[in-house]
């Protein structure tokens, strides 16, 4: 299962990198690449106005249809407001809400996450 990922500060590509999985980064100066397989997003946690390039990435041609699950990355001091990204995106574009980390994620996190990219990678096959 190939990951999408946005980042910002840098806090979400780290969290990526540590994963060491296939993972394509959606570039601001043009979010308009297709993804041709099922993917997971993950995305960190923003206002609109800087995120909007991931809704412009997830509108472009069949984007949206190989989206097939969310995680979103934050700061748990937002309370409320800790991942409300990728909530948006999941009820949004209709799609599960897998997993969430705070800053770039704990060996832990990353552990974990990749036993969710492995359960959808299974349920694939």
């Amino acid at each position: 299962m190939k990951l999408v990922y946005f980042s910002v500060t840098g806090q979400t590509r780290r969290f990526i990198n540590k994963l060491g999985l296939p993972a394509y980064e959606i570039e601001p100066a043009n979010p308009f690449f297709e993804i041709n397989e099922p993917y997971i997003l993950v995305v960190p946690t923003y206002d609109l106005d800087i995120t909007e390039v991931v809704n412009d990435f997830l509108d472009y041609n069949s984007n949206k249809i190989n989206l097939k699950a969310v995680a979103g990355g934050g700061n748990r001091n937002f309370a409320d407001l800790f991942i409300f990204t990728a909530k948006d995106i999941a009820r949004d574009y209709e799609v599960p809400l897998v997993f969430s980390f705070e800053f770039s994620g704990t060996n832990e996190d990353v552990e974990s996450f990749k036993k969710v990219v492995s359960e959808f990678e299974s349920k694939r096959n």
